[in-house]
């Protein structure tokens, strides 16, 4: 049976219910006080649950257990063994949980760290980090052929001219820039509009993939991460599509940032 079906509930303040409630699911009880949510879940439910339970057990273990009465109800199918955590306090810590209560706590803690997997609220980014040389891999692994640029994203989305950025790129010898999607030689940008925001991005390299240049993409991966202080994009040009790896645990587009998952994250 996959649900629970009651009839004539009378326990306490209840009147006389009849109620169907679904098995492997999460059934939330709510209502103002004395309306019978303790008296439905824990004085019915759990008690007739457990009741039966230890009827079923011998006589010799049964003596160890307490018998609980059975409830005004007329009847209950469907039910299972029964487990209850009381909403009374049962520590004096106001820091338990059911997680600290039922000793899984540790336990828990301890999956979320090694398999659970992080996000960024603003768009649903997965956060991961990643070495240079784990990027420079997954650079190698693109079909052979493919033209890349790699590129270092300086300015992400600011009002301004910059030109004290644009300056800089043109001293540290780059020959390109991307300034809002469009390649330009850093001879040729074109004055900003001080009012619009601009994202600029170095040109580090431009690279068609193929076997032996393992070396230089791993250089310009080192070179583009310190320039952006841990941000890399990888454009595929045929395409016309950005690939974003970030070396710091963070969203790659809105650079929230959380500590690397760890158990004390969950503490």
């Amino acid at each position: 049976m996959d649900k629970i079906i009651i009839h004539g509930a009378r326990q306490h303040n209840l009147k006389n219910i009849d109620l169907e409630l679904p098995k492997n699911k999460l059934i939330v009880i709510t209502g103002p006080s004395g309306s019978g949510k303790s008296s439905l879940a824990f004085d019915t439910i759990y008690a007739e649950g457990q009741r039966r339970y230890v009827e079923s057990l011998s006589a010799y273990a049964r003596q160890f257990l307490g018998i609980m009465e059975k409830p005004d109800v007329d009847s209950i199918e469907g039910l299972s063994p029964a487990i209850a955590i009381d909403q009374k306090t049962t520590s004096k810590n106001p820091r338990s949980t059911v997680g600290t209560i039922t000793e899984i706590y540790d336990y828990l803690r301890l999956l979320f760290a090694r398999v659970g997997k992080a996000y960024c609220p603003e768009c649903g980014t997965e956060i991961s980090s990643q070495s240079a040389q784990e990027i420079s891999e997954n650079i190698m692994k693109l079909p052979q052929g493919t033209k890349i640029q790699i590129l270092a994203p300086i300015v992400r989305g600011q009002k301004g001219e910059h030109k004290e950025t644009l300056e800089r790129i043109k001293r540290l010898g780059y020959p390109r820039v991307r300034i809002d999607s469009e390649i330009y030689l850093t001879e040729e940008i074109p004055k900003l509009d001080k009012n619009k925001k601009h994202t600029i991005e170095i040109v580090v390299d431009r690279i068609t993939i193929k076997e032996g240049i393992r070396t230089r993409v791993n250089d310009s991966v080192e070179q583009a991460l310190k320039l952006s202080d841990g941000l890399v994009i990888v454009n595929l040009v045929e395409e016309g599509k950005d690939l974003i790896y970030s070396e710091k645990f963070a969203c790659p587009v809105h650079n929230f940032s959380i500590s690397e998952i760890s158990p004390r994250l969950f503490s």
